[in-house]
């Protein structure tokens, strides 16, 4: 290697820890150029696998999660109704910011939202940046307002480690960036625009399945169940209850939908069991007793 090229690599790696990886390309790229190793052709090609590769590279944005997760919220309203009940759908929104806010992650970019899923099947769904769905059964498993609110901060957990997001393949939205840098994508029109939303579509299948069929993995279940723990303790509900609600879900012995998507009910209960261990079990409190009569008079859970 000659001094001045043993000084060129020195000088890029340098950049490199202030510029992006394209950036520093295209300065080596220009420079071989100049100096006659590089055709201009070569060049422009170079420079074009460096911005893709860029782009595959970085992460999801805070608005790519936004519309990520409206999509897969759409997928979910596409094969379920939604509860027709006013009241009951502004009484877990209360819930379920109150919870968020206490969150480690309280604003998202479209912020969270809370709807009730009108089916007895007992699931509940977080997708993408803060649409989080619970279904009617769900709600009727619950015996008070305290559970309910576990219930809601284990799937604001999963939207604080952007759980559903980890679920996309990397090499899959590496294709929908590089299709949405392309000129024809940007103007929408073209082949092109034709290839992104069938990436996009495939993307948003990635989640769904996840969500519906497949589940997460244990590690990310537990660490929702700990996130829950933590952010209804914060936001003054009893964190009791979560470990009250799994238990009389393993007790009901109920098959299919939470059971299909969600690791085993009884290591899940012990791990609860043993974070709460150290700090003993909080008295039911006057405050506990008025929420569990407010979740009674919704008489959802009859």
């Amino acid at each position: 290697m000659t001094r001045e090229l043993a000084s060129l690599t020195v000088i890029l790696l340098a950049l490199g820890l202030i510029m992006s990886c394209a950036e520093v390309v295209k300065m080596g790229t220009s420079i071989g150029e100049a100096s006659g190793y590089l055709s201009s052709t070569e060049k422009a090609s170079i420079d074009k696998v460096a911005d893709k590769t860029e782009r595959a590279a970085r992460p999801i944005t805070d608005s790519e999660e936004y519309y990520i997760g409206r999509a897969v919220a759409a997928r979910f309203l596409g094969q379920y109704r939604l509860m027709d009940d006013p009241q009951a759908t502004l009484y877990i929104n209360e819930i379920g910011q109150t919870v968020a806010q206490a969150s480690d992650r309280p604003r998202t970019h479209g912020g969270y939202h809370f709807a009730i899923l009108d089916t007895e099947d007992i699931n509940a769904f977080a997708c993408p940046g803060g649409i989080i769905l619970v279904t009617r059964g769900m709600l009727k498993m619950a015996k008070n307002e305290d559970e309910v609110a576990g219930i809601l901060a284990h799937e604001v957990g999963h939207v604080n480690h952007q759980d559903g997001i980890a679920s996309i393949s990397q090499a899959r939205w590496g294709e929908v960036l590089a299709a949405a840098g392309t000129g024809a994508a940007q103007s929408f029109a073209g082949v092109e625009l034709g290839s992104l939303v069938s990436l996009f579509e495939d993307a948003i299948n990635d989640v769904f399945k996840t969500l519906v069929v497949n589940g997460y993995s244990r590690v990310q279940e537990s660490q929702a169940d700990q996130a829950a723990l933590r952010y209804t303790r914060r936001a003054g509900y009893n964190p009791q209850a979560l470990a009250d609600f799994l238990a009389r879900l393993e007790e009901s012995g109920v098959r299919g939908g939470f059971r299909t998507t969600h690791p085993g009910t009884a290591e899940r209960l012990q791990e609860v069991k043993a974070a709460l261990a150290p700090s003993g079990p909080m008295p039911v409190s006057a405050a506990q007793k008025q929420r569990t009569a407010r979740f009674q008079a919704l008489k959802l859970s009859g």
